[in-house]
């Protein structure tokens, strides 16, 4: 399984991918500090990664840009790829807007611990057998 992170914070893709490979989640794990890349990167890739761990605030193109941006693509990535916003805000409006995003699949404040990590493997397997 491949996951794009995506996060402008350097240190908070370091431990986040940490995190990730000490709870085996992905064989792959490609990390962006920038949506742009990530987004060029996805539009190319010939499967979606499975899963995006997002955050919100980044410069230049935010994480509701990101979402966005691959408005036209959704028919390719529903139930194919499942984001996961990542934010420090605890503001209702963020966690609000993300249920308008059906490519939503959560949102997670920072920083993600084992205990989520864990859960999103259960949902995805649960699917698998599904």
């Amino acid at each position: 399984m491949t996951i794009y992170l995506i996060d402008d914070d350097s240190l908070g893709n370091y431990l986040t991918e940490a995190l990730l490979r000490l709870e085996n989640f992905a064989s792959q794990i490609r990390t962006y500090e920038s949506a742009e890349d990530a987004l060029e990167e996805l539009l190319q890739a010939p499967v979606p990664p499975r899963v995006i761990f997002l955050d919100l605030n980044m410069p230049v193109m935010s994480g509701w840009d990101f979402l966005e941006a691959l408005a036209p693509y959704r028919p390719r990535l529903l139930g194919q790829c499942h984001i996961y916003i990542l934010t420090s805000s605890l503001a209702l409006s963020d966690m609000e807007k993300a249920r308008t995003y059906d490519l939503v699949s959560g949102l997670i404040h920072k920083p993600i611990d084992r205990e989520e990590i864990r859960a999103i493997q259960a949902e995805l397997t649960t699917e698998d057998h599904s």
